[in-house]
C-alpha cells in the first residue's frame, strides 16, 4: 500500500506546494519529500539520523553547487558534519572510487549510526548506497539527488552498487535510504543534455504502465524543457509514484519490477559498447527503448503508428533514438551480462500496447537479429 500527502509549510501565494508520498515497506518504509529549497530544510533530514553526525558524498560538479549550503542547513541543526568529493563522471562508479569512500569513512572514525548523505545524480547514489550496505555491515544513509534523472528513478527503491567493466550495475546491493528530499531548484543549474536524459526515466514510466501519463508528457513536454516548476514537481512526483508503488510490491525484483528496467538491456549494452560516460544512462535508455519497440513492433505487438508516437516523444524530449552500431555480435554479448540473464537467456522488456509492459525471454530471435542490423 502506499500512502500519499501533500505539503505546502509557509506556503506563498503562487508558491508550488511541497509534495511527499511514502515507500511503504514496513518498518523500513521512507518518505519522498519533492519541491523547491529542500536543501535548507533541516527538519526533513535530522529526524532521520541515527545521531547528529553526518558524512556527506559529492563530487566535483555538485559539491561547488550545493555542498556548503546543505553543509551549513546541518551544522545550523548541531549535526557534525564531514564529507568526501569524488571525481565525476559515469566512469568513476567503480570499486576504486567506493574504496575513497571507505578510506574516508575509516579516517574520519565514522561509527555505523553515522549517516551516509549522497548529494549528486545517479552515480553518488549508487556508490554512497553501496558504501553505507557495506561500511560496518550497514550504516543508514540518505538521498538528496540533484538530476531529474536521479530524482524520478535512481534515488527512490534501494537499488546500489557499481559497475563492472564486464557490464553494468552487476556488483551491488538492495538498501533503502532513510528518505529522499527532490529539491527542485537543483535542476536549474542542470545542463540541458543531463535533464533530457531525466526525461527518458519520466517517459518510462507512461510506456510500461501509465497511457495516461503518457498523454500528460506529450501535452507538457515544452514545459519540462523550459524548467516550469509546477510542470517538473508534476512529473516527478508522478513518476515517484509509480516506482514507490512497484518497489512496495516488489522489492528485489523478483517480478513487475524488472518492468522498470525498459529499454535498459539494450540501453545497458550502449552504454558498456560505447565507453561509460559517453552515452549518458537517460540516451541509452531512450535508443535501447526504441530497440524494445521495434522488437515489440516485429513480434505483432505494436503497430507502427504507437513505435512513431513514442518516438516523437524522445525526439521533443531531446533524445537519441537511433541506437548505434555496435555490431550485432557485440550487442549480444553485452546484452548477455544482464541481471535478466535466466537460464542463460536473454530477457526483454516488451510492449503489449501503450502502458502495458513484460518481461520474456521468448522472442523471435531473427526478429532480435532484424532489429539489431536494420537501424538507420
Amino acid at each position: 500500500m502506499l500512502h500519499t500527502s501533500v505539503q505546502n509549510p509557509a506556503q506563498t501565494p503562487g508558491q508550488t506546494p511541497e509534495q511527499t508520498l511514502t515507500v511503504d515497506l514496513g518498518e523500513r518504509s521512507y518518505p519522498i519529500h519533492i519541491g523547491p529549497g529542500l536543501l535548507n530544510r533541516a527538519d526533513l533530514i535530522v529526524p532521520h539520523l541515527k545521531q547528529k553526525r553526518a558524512v556527506i558524498v559529492t563530487n566535483t560538479t555538485v559539491g561547488p553547487l550545493y555542498l556548503a549550503r546543505l553543509t551549513q542547513t546541518l551544522q545550523d541543526a548541531g549535526v557534525q558534519v564531514d564529507s568526501v568529493v569524488l571525481p565525476d563522471g559515469e566512469i568513476y562508479k567503480n570499486g576504486e572510487t567506493l574504496n575513497t569512500i571507505f578510506d574516508a569513512l575509516l579516517t574520519q572514525r565514522a561509527e555505523r549510526k553515522t549517516t551516509l548523505i549522497a548529494l549528486g545524480g545517479g552515480v553518488i547514489g549508487d556508490l554512497t548506497g553501496f558504501a553505507a550496505a557495506c561500511y560496518q555491515r550497514g550504516m543508514p544513509f540518505i538521498q538528496i539527488p540533484t538530476t531529474l534523472l536521479a530524482q524520478v528513478d535512481s534515488s527512490v527503491g534501494g537499488k546500489t552498487g557499481i559497475n563492472h567493466p564486464l557490464g553494468k550495475n552487476m556488483i551491488g546491493a538492495f538498501y533503502q535510504p532513510q528518505v529522499v528530499l527532490a529539491d527542485t531548484d537543483t535542476l536549474n543549474t542542470l545542463p540541458d543534455r543531463e535533464l533530457s536524459a531525466g526525461l527518458a526515466e519520466v517517459i518510462k514510466y507512461g510506456l510500461i504502465r501509465d497511457p495516461g501519463f503518457f498523454a500528460w508528457l506529450e501535452a507538457n513536454m515544452d514545459k519540462l524543457r523550459a524548467r516550469d516548476t509546477a510542470s517538473l514537481i508534476e512529473a516527478i512526483y508522478r513518476s515517484c509514484l509509480h516506482k514507490a508503488e512497484v518497489v512496495a510490491s516488489d522489492e528485489r525484483e523478483s517480478g513487475q519490477r524488472a518492468l522498470l528496467n525498459l529499454g535498459h538491456t539494450f540501453g545497458h549494452a550502449i552504454e558498456a559498447g560505447m565507453g561509460y560516460g559517453v552515452w549518458l544512462h537517460g540516451e541509452a535508455v531512450a535508443a535501447g527503448t526504441m530497440l524494445a519497440a521495434a522488437l515489440s513492433q516485429r513480434m505483432g505487438f505494436l503497430d507502427a503508428a504507437v513505435v512513431e508516437r513514442i518516438r516523437a516523444l524522445f525526439v521533443r524530449a531531446g533524445l537519441p533514438v537511433d541506437a548505434p552500431d555496435l555490431g550485432e555480435a557485440a550487442y549480444m554479448d553485452y546484452m548477455g551480462v544482464d541481471k535478466k540473464v535466466e537460464g542463460g537467456r536473454i530477457r526483454f522488456v516488451l510492449f503489449k500496447q501503450l502502458g502495458e509492459a513484460f518481461v520474456s525471454g521468448d522472442y523471435d530471435p531473427l526478429a532480435l537479429q532484424k532489429v539489431l542490423t536494420s537501424r538507420a
